[in-house]
């Protein structure tokens, strides 16, 4: 990725990892790879997209990345995919929450929180081949469902508070309760926001009793519904507060371009885990992101000179020297002739002056 190199985002991915599990799983172990750098991996691999083979022809390649890593030697692929299989989610849950502590730092202000799902394809293979073979074969060919990604984003600093995967079937509105009392151990809740999917009057009592926040979620056009507060959603909704949920829709795309769109694997087990990892990826992506800029601002006294802050070209410059009123002057009374000679300007006019 060009906004962030591999080294640091293998350092932050290291250090992270370092905090959320031990050195070794038993005390059985070969004592070959430590785990926080195998987990570092997996992340780097979600990072790029990369494949298991791909990842040890990577690490083979560059020794700078194996001593960001800490790796003695370079990981086979299979012993990669050991790692993922026996990897707990609780483990990728607990470095969300990790990632989630060390951005908002010292904040403490309620938020305004989005959830929302969207799929993620299993393959590599672009549906305009599926729709080619099914053209071939004069009729549809059979598939395997999309899997369904479900996450509580922040608005503000849109970030990952809590995710989960599963098949894309059913209905998701008995994840909601589950899945914000996880995002609320990181962050206080303010607002919630959620499309029609996830309406229903238990939703809604959930998140103003237990959470103490106020839920904004339209109800479904069946004609009026039951319930007190999908009731009042439905007669006097808050349109402009509820614009704030489309931000959730910039955080898919941008996990979609800067990262990847699918989460490989034969087994539906596989398949969650890639997801999580890939959600675990983005917020090391945004910390190191935001590390990065925010050492970029700790810089001198060219910014007193602009009012402007939006072209970092323009804050690194050093301030121009104002043009003397001279030249101004025979400027306006040569624009229509032209410019004339520098001499004409500079040297004869001035020395006529003094």
């Amino acid at each position: 990725m060009a906004e962030v190199g591999l080294l640091p985002f293998a350092r932050v991915a290291l250090q992270v990892a370092t905090q959320v599990l031990p050195p070794y799983r038993t005390r059985f172990s070969k004592h070959q790879f430590t785990q926080p750098p195998l987990l570092a991996v997996l992340c780097l691999m979600r990072f790029e997209d990369w494949t298991f083979r791909e990842a040890e022809v990577r690490l083979r390649e560059h020794h700078e990345l194996r001593a960001a890593l800490h790796l003695p030697a370079v990981p086979d692929y299979t012993t990669l995919y050991r790692f993922l299989r026996r990897l707990e989610d609780d483990a990728v849950d607990r470095g969300l929450q990790e990632t989630v502590r060390r951005l908002r730092r010292r904040r403490r202000r309620p938020i305004a929180a989005a959830i929302d799902g969207t799929g993620l394809s299993d393959t590599s293979v672009s549906t305009f081949f599926h729709r080619r073979l099914e053209q071939h074969a004069h009729g549809p060919r059979p598939r395997r469902p999309w899997l369904k990604w479900l996450i509580v984003v922040d608005v503000r600093q849109q970030i990952l508070l809590a995710q989960r995967a599963c098949q894309a079937r059913g209905c998701d509105t008995r994840a909601l309760p589950e899945l914000l009392d996880v995002a609320a151990r990181g962050a206080p809740i303010g607002v919630v926001l959620a499309d029609a999917e996830f309406d229903s009057e238990a939703n809604h009592q959930h998140i103003r009793q237990r959470l103490g926040a106020k839920s904004i979620i339209p109800a479904r056009r069946r004609g009026v519904p039951n319930g007190a507060i999908r009731n009042q959603m439905f007669r006097a909704f808050p349109k402009k507060p509820y614009r704030q949920r489309a931000k959730i829709e910039s955080v898919f795309s941008a996990v979609k371009r800067k990262l990847s769109s699918r989460a490989p694997g034969r087994s539906l087990t596989t398949q969650i885990r890639q997801a999580l990892l890939l959600g675990l990826a983005f917020n090391l992506y945004r910390l190191r992101h935001h590390l990065a800029h925010r050492g970029c601002q700790q810089s001198p006294t060219h910014t007193r000179w602009f009012g402007s802050v939006a072209s970092k070209r323009l804050r690194c410059e050093p301030p121009l020297t104002p043009l003397p009123p001279l030249f101004l002057k025979r400027y306006d009374s040569k624009r229509v002739r032209g410019w004339g000679s520098a001499k004409g300007l500079w040297g004869k006019d001035l020395g006529k002056r003094k």
